[in-house]
């Protein structure tokens, strides 16, 4: 099998830990394999758009949804670390409004499974951070939507030494309640 994997508190969401093979020349693994995926996980989805992003220590990215594209996500980091969250927007789940988080590193190889229906965002940890993630729908600009990162209600105990290094949109995300009242507007 090319990675074990383990739910997180919610258990929707999936950290998938690869099987490395090293020796002196370095290291070898499956970054990812359809059939093992889906015989691992018990998912079938079709990943259809690959993204990469390189970020500076301190950056902090999200935390980003879709609400008439949601996007399953596979993260995984190439290079550096980061602290990767996801916060639960499915009205209808158990554990909506509630969030897990996994720190990503490239040493570690691992990988967070994000379903559909979350938002999702990350702190780079390390001097620098390479992030690649597969989705299983296209990026839509017209429907991307930031959920604030800092907001109180969520209480996501980043772990900032500093302010962090955000975007505008993230700067001025709505905040939880007023995500809230634009999902169900939006059901």
């Amino acid at each position: 099998m090319p990675y074990s994997v383990t739910q997180k508190e919610i258990p929707d969401v999936l950290v998938l830990t690869p099987r490395v093979f090293e020796d002196p020349r370095g290291f070898f693994f499956e970054s990812f394999n359809q059939r093992e995926f889906e015989k691992s996980t018990g998912l079938s989805c079709q990943f259809v758009q690959d993204n990469h992003s390189k970020s500076s220590a301190g950056v902090l990215r999200g935390l980003h949804y879709q609400l008439r594209h949601p996007q399953g996500k596979l993260v995984r980091v190439l290079a550096g670390a980061i602290y990767d969250v996801a916060v639960d927007l499915r009205p209808s789940s158990g554990t909506f409004g509630q969030w897990v988080c996994e720190t990503l590193t490239a040493e570690k190889k691992n990988q967070l499974w994000v379903p559909a229906g979350f938002a999702h965002g990350f702190l780079v940890l390390s001097e620098n951070a390479e992030v690649a993630y597969k989705t299983t729908d296209y990026w839509h600009p017209e429907d991307e939507h930031s959920l604030l990162w800092s907001d109180p209600s969520l209480a996501i105990p980043w772990p900032i030494v500093s302010a962090p290094l955000v975007a505008e949109k993230d700067r001025t995300a709505r905040g939880f309640a007023e995500t809230n009242a634009a999902i169900l507007q939006h059901m």
